[in-house]
């Protein structure tokens, strides 16, 4: 039987990436992300977003792509991101109980800055404005491509499905 292990989402980040450096020189950032699910609240019948909360890890590959550093770099607290991942469940002891804990979280493959470029930040997705960079992995997760260049001028209001 086949296996699919794939996850998209659009949200933000609830706060800056968290950076860990690891002893062979590999990199990690920790992200901490917010995506809404609307439901309909059945007092007052209207319809509220309700969070969850996601933890999200992003590595720098040797040899390959650092994504870790692209998120430190262009991602901070409130970005609007587009997130293409695979979920892993960390398994770990607690040090103070002794009992075991386990976390799902998601490990980054691809993402898109879907914020209005700002002094340096991430290219922006605005109407008129170039398009959202890209940074994509292989289907390995080890490919070695960088973020695409934001090509010049925008796209037409009719290209534009919404």
């Amino acid at each position: 039987m086949a296996n699919l292990n794939k996850v998209q989402l659009i949200g933000r980040l609830t706060k800056d990436p968290e950076m860990v450096t690891f002893q062979n020189g590999g990199r990690v950032a920790r992200i901490a992300f917010a995506v809404n699910n609307r439901v309909k609240n059945q007092q007052s019948g209207q319809w509220e977003d309700k969070p969850v909360w996601l933890d999200l890890k992003a590595f720098d590959r040797e040899p390959g792509r650092k994504l870790a550093t692209l998120c430190e770099q262009y991602l901070k607290k409130g970005h609007l991101t587009y997130i293409e991942g695979h979920l892993l469940l960390e398994e770990w002891d607690d040090k103070t109980t002794g009992e075991k804990r386990r976390k799902l979280v998601i490990i980054v493959d691809d993402l898109q800055f879907l914020e209005p470029k700002r002094d340096g930040s991430a290219p922006s997705t605005s109407r008129g404005s170039a398009p959202a960079a890209s940074v994509k992995s292989s289907s390995s997760g080890y490919g070695d491509e960088e973020p695409d260049a934001p090509a010049g001028g925008g796209h037409p209001d009719e290209d534009i499905p919404f």
